[in-house]
């Protein structure tokens, strides 16, 4: 397979280290990765020639205009978590003027990391997330509103993918924060596993979002399938954004409460229904901290979508498909 020049940002985040670092083990690519602080990396950026680090932020990345028209695909998953002037700046402004840099002609495609918090069940917008989200849920959902208006044939084709929960990290890499505050969540299994509620969700593991990543940076007509599907956004002006939904089948919180009580060998003798009423009660009783985008939450409870992607689509090989995985995986130890 030929060798391609890509263009990485967001390498030292979680995601990030996962699939540069498959990048960097199974291909023979050449990779230019666009990092802030270079000592945030802990892959080998030696570990073979074609590594090339740009110590810059999104800001600077005018400096290598000539770079960018050269470029056969990009993955850009850097991001801004706050406050809003900064991370509309890097997660709107900074990205669209990035993704408008490459060469249509040269880039076979963007490969953008979204979130799956700005889709409802149906894989579309969903309003709310653009009214009551965090700064980084706003801010994501404006960018991929500009996106869809991107005209088509002035920009490379772009592939959004829309990460799930995310558990990854190991001692190489850094932990997500699903997986860094899932130890606290153990320690009340024997008070969690008396309650049921009515909520679902997707998750993935790093490894398998980069598995995924990896596959369509070398099979771009594979993206572009999720497109013929419908899956996919088109704007007033611009051309079809394909959208991959990265997560295992959906899981129901009862169904997860199961799993992990049968994992430690926990018995479930009874469960109380806990109502949305009962959420608020707790929340003034304890003077919990809810914003507005928590409370949507709370309502909404059903973060599933359809088709999501895992592996198996495309005849690999998942590291973490259950739940029973991701605890056998970092060895979770239920506490009190």
């Amino acid at each position: 397979m030929t060798a391609k020049r890509i263009l990485i940002t967001g390498a030292s985040g979680c995601i990030g280290h996962y699939f540069t670092e498959q990048l960097i083990q199974n291909t023979e690519h050449e990779l230019f990765i666009l990092v802030r602080n270079p000592a945030k990396l802990r892959f080998d950026v030696g570990a073979r020639p074609g590594i090339h680090l740009l110590e810059a932020d999104l800001r600077q990345i005018d400096q290598f205009a000539d770079l960018l028209k050269t470029i056969n695909v990009a993955i850009l998953a850097a991001t801004s978590w706050g406050g809003i002037e900064e991370a509309y700046e890097i997660n709107v402004t900074r990205t669209l003027a990035l993704i408008r840099a490459f060469d249509p002609q040269v880039c076979e495609q963007v490969l953008y990391f979204s979130t799956e918090s700005i889709l409802d069940q149906n894989n579309q917008l969903l309003p709310e997330a653009g009214e009551l989200g965090t700064e980084y849920i706003r801010t994501k959902y404006a960018c991929f509103q500009e996106l869809e208006k991107l005209p088509a044939g002035q920009v490379p084709a772009i592939t959004a993918v829309f990460p799930t929960f995310v558990f990854g990290g190991d001692a190489a890499k850094p932990y997500s924060h699903l997986t860094e505050g899932f130890p606290e969540v153990l320690r009340w299994l024997g008070l969690i596993r008396f309650l049921t509620t009515d909520a679902s969700f997707h998750f993935m593991h790093g490894y398998d979002i980069a598995q995924v990543v990896c596959h369509l940076v070398d099979n771009p007509d594979k993206a572009r399938l999720f497109v013929a599907e419908g899956t996919m956004g088109a704007g007033s002006q611009g051309g079809a954004i394909a959208k991959v939904i990265l997560g295992n089948a959906s899981m129901t919180l009862d169904g997860t409460i199961q799993e992990v009580c049968d994992y430690f060998g926990k018995r479930i003798y009874f469960q109380f229904p806990l109502k949305t009423g009962l959420a608020e009660f707790f929340i003034k009783v304890f003077r919990i901290q809810v914003g507005a985008w928590d409370r949507f939450c709370l309502r909404y409870r059903h973060f599933v979508h359809q088709n999501p992607t895992s592996p198996r689509q495309f005849g690999l090989s998942p590291y973490a498909e259950t739940l029973t995985d991701i605890l056998k995986i970092y060895r979770f130890e239920k506490k009190g």
